[in-house]
């Protein structure tokens, strides 16, 4: 990944559309200064008021390596903000009787499951779209994976909640993703035509994409970014495109400055666009109402007790109503932002990964309209910021992050390498290939992260820092089983519930006849035989006279479990230097026992 240092004259040039309007007064001046201090390529906004578009603009780069600029019409990532436009195309159908919000989703998606029976009898549409299912986020489970959007919906059955139905605000992606999939099945289609066809189309918002695979594909398109430390040198680096399609009705839309305008204008319009009323008022209005207490005390004076509707965060902003959300997925940033009592909005877009910018342009936007003081918001954060590194620093000086001294692995290492799998999550695979230097393990986790790790104490490991890495700091666990085998770990992907546990995978062979093959046969026991048969081409069986066949299972390297009465018994065969199998151990509720193959 090469990095990028951003030339602080191409972020504070002149925006490249029309006059800001005389309202606004040295809004370009405060854009400037606030990129530059936060170290943004690019970013549009869109400002409107009583009604009307007042300001659609670029700034800065869209592509920092060709210099291209940014236009009302460049694409950027809008994240989370997408959750709204699926709550609209969902409100279209409680339009058109085809969903009740408060019915559970069972009704409408048979076979859905949950982690426990409550959830699955009682979850409503209405409990998915207001953060209110019980359900921690559990991000790890899509953002690691290429899971298609029905599997992930089949893998909240193994999601543990940590919270009550309805008891608590707790933000979730997943909840969304199954909404969106609801959708498409009620309509006989996907979530990506409803979502075109309900919302896009009706408001013209031809600039925008459903997938980010679709965005290099637009001449006008901003790449995405993140900070990074380079030699002690703080740089924006190009970060690589994230495909979330798979949880695209929660985050996966790509939108203009312009495009947004437009869509900004419908909600604050009561869902009517241009005459037309393609949202109903009463869900409309239910989007921008409080539905569930958000919990926590505001940051700042200024702000207000917050509250989620339906997609939309509802609070205030110096005593006047706001309706907002935000959107964050690699490389981007994004706020969409109204005050419906003083008929005003922004929407602010940025490729730069981490960056409080869009909230500190949108605030002081509304201040300068609202008449308003402006408030030193950019100051505030730039201390907020200083003080989070400090209280950092001060932590790794003091030692409480350091391992216990002098400790070693209780294994070999090539005794931990292998996959781990957990039915919601998918699948870990620790290798030693590829660890690279001073790296113990190279972890997969899934498709699409890949982590060092290095070895902190006892039998566990952690991933370096690194702020590009989505699982630095993460500490892994490897756990060990009665006969002394390496056959899981553990790690807190998700923090709000215990450990993430991934039990050993048998490798692949163990189910392939050529491997299987030579472990067939008699094995000598005191007074009887114990005879080893291949059923099919991929199934050892153990039988003694008079007992009924015991089906094995495969553990990991020749290590075999019995099925069924017989879970307690497992056998491990033994192989001479040559590969010739000569005998077997026989485990069984504490007891070993060695014996021989007949030749």
């Amino acid at each position: 990944m090469m990095a990028v240092i951003v030339s602080p004259l191409a972020v504070m040039g002149q925006a490249t559309q029309a006059p800001t309007p005389a309202a606004l007064g040295d809004l370009d001046a405060v854009v400037a200064r606030v990129m530059k201090d936060w170290k943004v390529p690019g970013l549009a906004l869109a400002v409107v008021q009583n009604g009307k578009v007042i300001l659609v603009k670029g700034y800065g780069l869209r592509d920092t390596e060709r210099n291209l600029p940014v236009t009302p019409q460049t694409l950027f990532a809008i994240g989370s903000i997408t959750k709204s436009f699926t709550v609209t195309t969902l409100g279209t159908l409680v339009d058109e009787g085809k969903l009740d919000w408060d019915k559970p989703v069972r009704e409408y998606l048979p076979g859905f499951t949950m982690y426990n029976e409550l959830l699955t009898e009682h979850l409503t549409t209405r409990d998915m779209v207001t953060h209110r299912s019980g359900l921690p986020r559990h991000d790890l489970v899509w953002y690691s994976s290429d899971f298609p959007r029905a599997d992930l919906v089949r893998r909240l059955r193994y999601l543990e909640p940590s919270k009550d139905l309805r008891q608590t605000y707790q933000y979730n992606n997943l909840m969304f993703t199954t909404a969106g999939y609801l959708a498409g099945q009620i309509l006989g289609t996907t979530w990506e035509d409803a979502v075109r066809r309900r919302v896009l189309d009706p408001l013209g918002m031809t600039h925008t994409n459903l997938s980010v695979d679709d965005s290099p594909k637009s001449p006008d398109s901003a790449q995405p970014y993140a900070i990074d430390k380079v030699n002690g040198q703080v740089v924006v680096k190009k970060y690589a495109f994230h495909n979330i399609d798979q949880i695209g009705p929660a985050g996966s839309i790509n939108s203009c400055a312009e495009d947004m305008a437009r869509y900004l204008l419908f909600h604050m319009n009561r869902g009517k666009f241009e005459g037309k009323q393609i949202l109903s008022e009463n869900n409309s209005a239910q989007m921008q109402a409080p539905q569930m207490v958000i919990q926590g005390e505001p940051e700042f004076k200024e702000e207000g007790t917050n509250s989620y509707g339906m997609a939309f965060s509802i609070s205030t902003y110096r005593s006047h109503k706001i309706v907002e959300h935000g959107g964050a997925i690699d490389g981007f940033r994004a706020l969409l932002a109204f005050l419906p009592q003083d008929n005003l909005g922004a929407v602010v877009l940025i490729n730069l990964d981490g960056s409080p910018v869009p909230g500190i342009i949108t605030d002081n936007v509304f201040d300068r309209l609202l008449g308003l003081d402006q408030i030193p918001w950019d100051e505030r954060y730039l201390e907020i910021d200083k003080k989070s590194k400090q209280a950092e620093e001060a932590a790794k000086a003091g030692g409480y992050t350091k391992p216990v001294p002098g400790t070693r692995p209780s294994h070999d290492l090539k005794d931990y390498v292998g996959q781990y799998e957990n039915p919601g999550y998918g699948v870990v695979t620790i290798a030693q290939e590829g660890a690279g230097s001073g790296n113990d393990f190279q972890m997969a986790v899934n498709t699409k992260i890949t982590s060092p790790l290095h070895h902190f104490h006892y039998d566990i490991w952690q991933v370096p820092e690194n702020e590009l890495d989505p699982l630095q700091k993460t500490l892994v666990t490897f756990h060990t089983d009665a006969k002394g085998l390496v056959s899981s770990l553990s790690a807190p992907f998700e923090p709000n519930v215990k450990d993430i546990v991934f039990n050993r995978v048998p490798e692949k062979r163990m189910r392939e006849k050529s491997f299987l093959e030579p472990f067939t046969g008699e094995y000598e026991l005191p007074g009887q035989t114990l005879t080893i048969l291949l059923r099919g081409n991929d199934t050892l069986v153990a039988t003694l006279p008079g007992r009924p066949a015991m089906e094995s299972v495969p553990d990991h390297g020749t290590i075999f479990n019995a099925k069924g009465v017989y879970s307690s018994f497992s056998i491990e065969f033994q192989q001479d230097a040559s590969g010739k199998v000569t005998a077997a151990v026989l485990y069984q509720n504490g007891g070993v026992a060695l014996v021989k193959k007949k030749q």
